[in-house]
């Protein structure tokens, strides 16, 4: 199953490692790190420039990739239909 993140955008289900609310978990330092250093190596794909509600990171391929996505992280969860851990 896949998962619409916004725009032309999709992921394998199974590839999510984790759904997080972007305006309440970036107030943590070592999450702020984990995105500055996913930016710096080019690992962060955007999926709007509208406001960004959620990031979503992903194993691909071995990799990790962290969506920033325009859609909030409980429509997300919603959408995905299963149990993900999302943080408020």
């Amino acid at each position: 199953m896949y998962l619409h993140l916004g725009q032309d955008t999709v992921v394998l289900q199974k590839e999510i490692v984790g759904i997080f609310d972007i305006e309440n978990s970036s107030l943590s330092k070592h999450t702020k790190a984990f995105l500055r250093q996913a930016e710096l190596e080019g690992r962060v794909v955007t999926v709007s420039y509208e406001m960004p509600k959620s990031f979503i990171v992903c194993q691909h391929e071995g990799k990790t990739v962290v969506y920033i996505s325009q859609i909030s992280a409980q429509t997300l969860k919603k959408r995905a239909g299963q149990t993900y851990r999302t943080l408020f």
